[in-house]
């Protein structure tokens, strides 16, 4: 069974730094593209960051770009999102799931990041 669980979220002033970790289980996981996603209230989830372990391919989005690091660590299975100069409008329930195929199985509780002004 896959299994991804995220953890790290927590509550921040702007201009502070989280470290989100996706920890994945069941599947090959160096085969795998593994992707952040973010959803904020009333809002669609949306794509944050993604690494390609088999291509290097590393990608942002241009709301995060400069400002967010991802990472992995294939000996513990697990990605990290390093998260600077956090904003409010970064505020959301943060994800991981495929980067490349997000499947509806593999999404798991989320951990929430809450940035006050």
């Amino acid at each position: 069974e896959v299994q991804l669980v995220e953890s790290g979220g927590g509550s921040v002033q702007t201009g502070g730094s989280l470290r989100l970790s996706c920890s994945a289980s069941g599947f090959t996981f160096d085969d795998y593209a593994i992707g952040w996603f973010h959803q904020a209230p009333g809002k669609e989830r949306e794509g944050v960051s993604c690494i390609n372990n088999r291509n290097g391919r590393i990608e942002y989005s241009d709301s995060v770009k400069g400002r967010f690091t991802i990472s992995r660590d294939n000996a513990k299975n697990t990605v990290y999102l390093q998260m600077n100069s956090l904003r409010p409008e970064d505020t959301a329930v943060y994800y991981c799931n495929d980067g490349d195929n997000p499947r509806a199985d593999y999404w798991g509780q989320g951990t929430q990041v809450t940035v006050s002004s």
